[in-house]
This record gives structure tokens, C-alpha cells and sequence, in this order.
């Protein structure tokens, strides 16, 4: 029995990155004697083991063939004849199938120490096409490296492109395009998963409604980038600099979905784009059974946007509405991220990256007054009933309009 550092771990240490979590395979062994040795099962489709003491995960070396469609379609063999070399070829990236011996000697039978160095993502061998996730996957993972030179390999730019024409995208399941797409919205350039999956045509099976926003163009006055796709991905690379927070970033991603339906007639300019992109966010959601908090932020933020953009020429009454529709006195901290949200859509232009958005900072002071109301001091002075809530509204009516009046002065 052998036992060998496998993957993300040798990857990392070469990269001179903190490595998070160790990955062993193990060859020369069997399930039994895995057991013998005190290690607990896990696996369900194929051998995984936990170390009785460390808790980390130490799999048989496996072989693999598609038996079928999509990311379930697959049979896998392990005993105590695969060899190392066979269970790094079933791969994805050259660059995860690295392996390190017990000594600490780096194994590389596929180059991927060379692709490390050249900044590459490339495949292991023709046996990628085989899994739809691992166009994912090879898109996290340029989200995770890219800010270190990296990009995908021409070669396996066309073969991603030619599994989406053979359809194997089309068998993914919501689940796991969710999970790789939260994954993605955490790396320090989730706007390069976006473009990856756009380049393969990805995008347009997973995700038609952002996809759409790609030639479509807006103002060129406001939007000096013109395109909405484009914007779409400015924009999430400056929600990255304002928040690590995916709900966030999400939200970002789909702020502006209406513009993908707006009637080509009208174009440049999207009148009524918020409230189709409020309804797109949901058709989106549902599909992949986003979490409600992602859900709800994206949703707010589709629908109102523009009324921060125009927080200095709304009337009193619009203003006081948007607290009230966004449920910013009982959800501040939804609302604090909101108002990131329309920072970055700001901040998401060619030469406005560094501009000081006045408008969220004019919001936070307006919730921060008309949040001061006392309800109580309502009830104490004799109202009762629907009565409350209306001697409520005048007087949170009475703060903003003193609000609005400051600023302008």
C-alpha cells in the first residue's frame, strides 16, 4: 500500500498559496483493507475514506468510463491494480493531477508542473469532454486564478466549445450549476466565470438571461461601454471590491436582466428594464433553487436601482417608498447591501470606477432619520389601530421631505 498527496494541495504549495485541505489516493489497497486500518467509508459511488485520527479524505486510485449522459453517466473501477499514474489521467486539469510521495517527490505525468509555470488551464486528456461540470469547473477555477496570469488553453477552449454543441451542458443538473456558481462568486474575478462559459457557449444554455445582455447597447452618454454585457461583468468587478459577500456579487450579476428583453426598437435606451429584470431574477432563482437571500437581494435590486441612482430627483414620497418596498427598516443590513449593489452598477463604467457615489451615502442617512421615528410615541399620543400606521407614515413622510431639503441646501 502506497499513499500519495494528490491535486489541489501540490497544486497550491507550487503556486506559493496556503494550501486548505489535503487530498490523498492511496493504491496497492482494497476497501477491506482501508477498514482494517481503522479508516471510516464515505463514498458512495466509489471508494473514499476517512483517516481515523486527521479526518481527511484518502481515496482508492480509481479508474473511470462514461456510461452514460451528463455528470452521473459514469462507472468507476477501483482495486488494488490501478496505478497512480491511471487515476491522475482520469483528471480534468493538468494542473490538479499532480501528485507528491510520501518523501515529498513531485510526480507529474501529464505536464502539469510545466502548465503551472506557463500560466495554463489545460486538459488532461480527451476523457474531459466526458463530464459537462468540468466546463464549470475549468471556469472556477480561472475565476480563482486569473488575477495570477492564468487562462485556458486554446486547445481546450475548442473542446469546451464542442461539448456544448454536442449537448452535453444541456444535461447538467440545476444543483450542481448552483453550487459551482456560488463557488465561482467567492474567487477574487467571478466576472471570469461568467466569461468563460459566454466564449464555450455555456452561458447561453445555463444562463440565457445574462447571456442575452451581450450586443445589446445602452446610452453611450451614461455607458460608455456601450454594451450591456459588458457593463453586466464591470459591475461585478466592483461589487468584488466593495463586498466578499456572494449575495452581494450575485445580485451585481443581475441587476440589470431586463435590458436582454427590451424591445429593439427602443434601443439604446431600456424604459421599464427594472421591473422585467425583477421578474427574469426570479425565473432565474427558481431555476436553481438559489437560497432566499440571494433571491431577495437580486430582486431588490433589479427593481430598484435606478430610484438610488435618482435618490437627488425622486419626490418624497417615491424615496419613502423605496424603504418601505425594500424593507429597509426591518432589514438594514439587506439594505446596506443593496445600496453596495448600486454603488458598484455606478462604479461599473469606464472611467467611473473611482467616482464617490453620493446617492447611498444620502440613503444611509435617510433610513439612519426616519429610522429614529418612535412608534411607541404614536401609541402614547392616542392613536389606535390602522391609525398607527398612517400617523406613521406622515411623520417618516415629514423626515424625508426635511432630508431632501437639507441636501439640496
Amino acid at each position: 500500500m502506497e499513499i500519495f498527496l494528490v491535486g489541489g494541495a501540490v497544486r497550491d504549495r507550487l503556486l506559493g498559496l496556503a494550501v486548505k485541505d489535503n487530498d490523498w489516493v492511496v493504491t496497492g489497497a482494497s476497501p477491506v483493507t482501508m477498514l482494517d486500518a481503522g479508516f471510516k467509508p464515505v463514498g458512495k459511488d466509489f471508494p473514499v475514506f476517512l483517516h481515523p485520527k486527521t479526518g481527511e479524505e484518502y481515496a482508492l486510485a480509481r479508474t473511470e468510463r462514461k456510461s452514460g449522459k451528463g455528470y452521473h453517466g459514469f462507472h468507476f473501477h477501483a482495486d488494488e491494480n490501478v496505478t497512480l499514474e491511471q487515476d491522475l489521467q482520469r483528471r480534468d486539469l493538468t494542473i490538479n493531477a499532480l501528485a507528491e510521495d510520501e518523501n515529498g517527490k513531485l510526480i507529474d505525468t501529464v505536464g502539469g508542473e510545466k502548465d503551472l509555470k506557463l500560466r495554463l488551464l489545460r486538459h488532461v486528456s480527451p476523457a474531459f469532454a466526458e463530464d459537462p461540470v468540468r466546463i464549470l469547473r475549468i471556469a472556477r477555477f480561472l475565476a480563482r486564478f486569473a488575477c495570477l496570469g492564468f487562462r485556458i488553453a486554446d486547445e481546450t477552449q475548442q473542446l469546451m466549445k464542442i461539448m456544448v454543441k454536442a449537448g452535453e451542458v444541456n444535461d447538467l443538473v440545476p444543483e450542481r450549476v448552483w453550487q459551482e456558481t456560488s463557488q465561482a462568486l467567492v474567487e477574487p474575478n467571478p466576472e471570469k466565470f461568467i466569461e468563460a462559459l459566454h466564449d464555450c457557449g455555456a452561458l447561453k444554455i445555463l444562463f440565457p438571461e445574462i447571456e442575452c445582455l451581450f450586443g445589446v447597447p445602452q446610452p453611450e452618454q451614461y455607458h460608455p461601454e456601450i454594451d450591456t454585457g459588458r457593463h453586466t461583468l464591470l459591475v461585478l468587478q466592483q461589487a468584488c471590491l466593495l463586498s466578499s459577500e456572494p449575495e452581494v456579487r450575485f445580485a451585481a450579476l443581475t441587476h440589470d436582466l431586463g435590458k436582454g428583453t427590451t424591445d429593439k426598437a427602443r434601443l439604446p435606451h431600456h424604459y421599464g428594464h427594472e421591473e422585467r429584470g425583477y421578474h427574469l431574477v426570479s425565473v432565474l432563482c427558481d431555476r436553481y433553487k438559489a437560497p432566499k437571500a440571494y433571491k431577495q437581494l437580486a430582486k431588490i435590486s433589479a427593481r430598484y436601482h435606478t430610484h438610488i441612482h435618482r435618490a437627488f430627483e425622486e419626490k418624497p414620497k417615491t424615496l419613502l417608498k423605496v424603504l418601505e418596498s425594500t424593507d429597509a427598516f426591518r432589514r438594514p443590513g439587506r439594505f446596506e447591501q443593496f445600496l453596495l449593489v448600486c454603488t458598484a452598477d455606478s462604479r461599473g463604467r469606464p472611467t467611473y470606477e473611482k467616482n464617490p457615489y453620493l446617492q447611498a451615502d444620502f440613503f444611509r442617512l435617510l433610513l439612519k432619520k426616519v429610522s429614529e421615528i418612535d412608534v411607541k410615541d404614536i401609541v402614547a399620543a392616542g392613536f389606535k389601530g390602522i391609525a398607527i400606521a398612517e400617523q406613521l407614515h406622515q411623520k417618516r413622510l415629514k423626515v424625508v421631505k426635511k432630508h431632501l431639503f437639507d441636501t439640496a441646501s
